[in-house]
């Protein structure tokens, strides 16, 4: 082989080569980022920048990527934490967090164990708040809890570069004790209730019993006063006719009163023979006169 070939096949081989870095450079220095990711980039050790997604670019040979930080939310495993009342109940509190982060330099440089350090805050924030709350308060005040404990963790958990998107008290559990007085106190409640239920119930019922009594009387005294009414009407018209026809009228009247006396003697017992005296015969005979000449005229 001549010098002139030996030169010329070893440009071609540098060519090659340099080729071969170039690429290899453009592949080191490209960087294409996925949506649901962050890529840390670091520089001989030390944090250079934060990668977001779609096509970045670095230096080649200088610059790594360090860390792939998914920004997916995520949620921690249930966890359960006992805490005191401030009435003194144990509970069993059963909670969940979700998150995310979103400055992945934070989270990587100033926490090793996210899911950990997220979980022994929130037993810690849970423990003091129930701390603060009674049994019942616990229990029907679930909602405003759960948004304190959400707002205590996202202030302590800022630092690490990551969001608390949601917290939840999924259960509070209660020791058998404690579930079996509050069965108790439960079950004497509801009889207590029932006793002032029936108490309510004969009162009500004596009240209308009252109200019934008390609507028989007024009607009974206002038909006396109706009756009283009819009757003094009556003997005023008795009084006006006396005063236009003088005796006979009277004599009308008595005769009248003479004749019922008679019906009503008859439809008594024993009403088929009727035993009276002459004198009494007389005097309904001058009734039933002054009756038949008073139909006349």
């Amino acid at each position: 082989m001549d010098p002139m070939s030996a030169f010329l096949g070893g440009g071609d081989l540098t060519l090659l080569v340099l080729a071969g870095i170039v690429i290899l450079a453009v592949f080191k220095g490209v960087r294409i980022v996925p949506q649901s990711e962050k890529y840390v980039v670091e520089r001989f050790g030390r944090l250079r920048s934060v990668l977001g997604p779609g096509i970045n670019f670095i230096v080649p040979f200088l610059d790594r990527v360090a860390h792939r930080i998914s920004v997916l939310e995520r949620q921690l495993p249930t966890n359960r934490q006992d805490a005191i009342t401030s009435d003194n109940v144990l509970v069993a509190v059963d909670t969940s967090v979700f998150y995310r982060i979103i400055e992945p330099e934070k989270s990587v440089y100033r926490i090793r164990d996210v899911d950990a350090a997220i979980a022994t805050t929130v037993a810690g924030i849970v423990r003091s708040e129930i701390g603060r709350m009674e049994l019942d308060a616990v229990q029907s005040n679930r909602a405003a809890l759960i948004e304190s404990i959400r707002a205590h963790l996202a202030n302590i958990v800022d630092d690490w570069g990551i969001e608390v998107t949601r917290a939840e008290i999924l259960d509070v559990n209660l020791d058998e004790a404690t579930r079996a007085a509050m069965l108790q106190q439960l079950n004497a409640e509801r009889a207590r209730r029932a006793q002032v239920t029936e108490a309510e119930g004969k009162k009500r019922s004596v009240e209308l019993a009252a109200d019934a009594e008390l609507y028989a009387a007024e009607q009974q005294a206002k038909a006396r006063r109706i009756l009283a009414e009819a009757e003094a009407y009556a003997t005023g018209v008795v009084a006006a006719a006396i005063k236009e026809n003088g005796l006979e009228a009277a004599q009308y009247q008595v005769a009248l009163k003479q004749v019922e006396a008679i019906a009503k003697v008859a439809d008594g017992a024993g009403r088929q023979t009727v035993l009276m005296p002459t004198s009494a015969l007389e005097a309904f005979g001058d009734a039933f006169g002054l009756l038949k000449g008073r139909k006349g005229a």
